[in-house]
Order: structure tokens, then C-alpha cells, then sequence
């Protein structure tokens, strides 16, 4: 069973209900610990997923790369996150050798099987186990694929399929960044 597409209802965007995201603290590949307050600042792209991940996960990230490139200089203003739904084998270590490989701005987070359910909870992520044989590790992971953007100042903007274009993603996040600029 290959890890399938699940599409979780996101809130529109601006509504005045959403709650998406909130506190977290998990580990990062150099073996520190990350929270959410790390990242103010910057536009985040968050991801959930799991290196394991026979399809959706290296896809989604390439697109994420490459929607970096055509961001250009506003690409420093972008911080995308891969956070692990499988926290038994991917350990820090694992995330960022396997974010690294893909582009080296991703930053890979892992932390305990509790810290990550805290953090799927927060993002409303889904994800399920399915094994595929008698090992340890034989097993896939069904989960949500939507990519969140949140805002330099935490806040929940939007919500992308992953099988969004990196034209498309680069060009949300290039209008995002000039109404924010026009606010200010």
C-alpha cells in the first residue's frame, strides 16, 4: 500500500475561527530543540510526512525546492518545514540527512512519538499506520498531505494540496509576501 493522499478539510482563508498550529517543540537534526517561536519572523511552509515515504512526501518537498528557486531573493523570507509522522524511524539525525538531499534549506524536525502527536494534533494532520509485513519496520503511513503557510508571525494563512505546482506555490507565497509588504 503506497502512502495515500488525504485531504482534511482546512478552514477558509481569514477565518476568524481558524485554529491551526500552535506551540511545539521538537528536535532538529544538529540535535537542538526547535519551537515554533524559532521560526517568527519568516513565512513558514509546513509539511508533515515521513522519510519512509514512498511518493507524496519526496515529491512534495521537490516542489517545495524548486519553488524556492523561483522565489529568488525572496526565497530568505521562506522557511520550509518537514515535520515527522513517524518519529520511531526517523530519528534528527534521518530528517535532516533526508531533507538535506532534497534542498539543503529544509529543515527536517523529529522529537518523541509524543511530542510529534502534539504537533499533528495542533496542525489537525492525520496519519495511520499500515503494515506490510512481519518486521518492525515493515509498514507505510497514510497521512494528510496538505502543506500549511503560516505567517512570520505564526499565524495559520492557508492550506495547499501537495500535488500544488512549484509555479503555484512560489506565486502564492510571492502575493502573501506583497500584501503583507503593502500593510506595513
Amino acid at each position: 500500500m503506497l502512502a495515500t493522499a488525504v485531504v482534511t478539510a482546512l478552514p477558509a482563508r481569514g477565518a476568524a475561527d481558524t485554529t491551526v498550529g500552535g506551540p511545539f517543540s521538537l528536535a532538529a537534526p544538529d540535535g537542538g530543540t526547535v519551537t515554533e517561536a524559532t521560526f517568527r519572523g519568516q513565512w513558514l511552509l509546513v509539511f508533515f510526512g515521513y522519510t519512509f515515504c514512498p511518493d507524496t512526501c519526496p515529491m512534495t518537498l521537490s516542489q517545495i525546492a524548486v519553488a524556492l528557486e523561483k522565489l529568488g531573493p525572496d526565497a530568505q523570507h521562506v522557511q520550509p518545514i518537514f515535520i515527522t509522522v513517524d518519529p520511531e524511524r526517523d530519528t534528527p539525525n534521518a530528517m535532516g540527512e533526508y531533507t538535506k538531499a532534497i534542498d539543503k534549506r529544509i529543515v527536517g524536525l523529529s522529537g518523541t512519538p509524543e511530542q510529534t502527536a502534539a504537533v499533528s494534533q495542533a496542525y489537525g494532520v492525520y496519519s495511520e499506520r499500515h503494515r506490510t509485513g512481519p518486521g518492525l519496520n515493515d509498514y507505510l503511513i497514510d497521512h494528510s498531505t496538505y502543506i500549511y503557510i503560516m505567517s512570520p508571525d505564526g499565524k495559520f494563512v492557508r492550506g495547499m494540496s501537495a500535488d500544488t505546482s512549484a509555479d503555484a506555490i512560489a506565486a502564492i507565497l510571492r502575493n502573501l509576501m506583497t500584501e503583507a509588504r503593502n500593510r506595513d
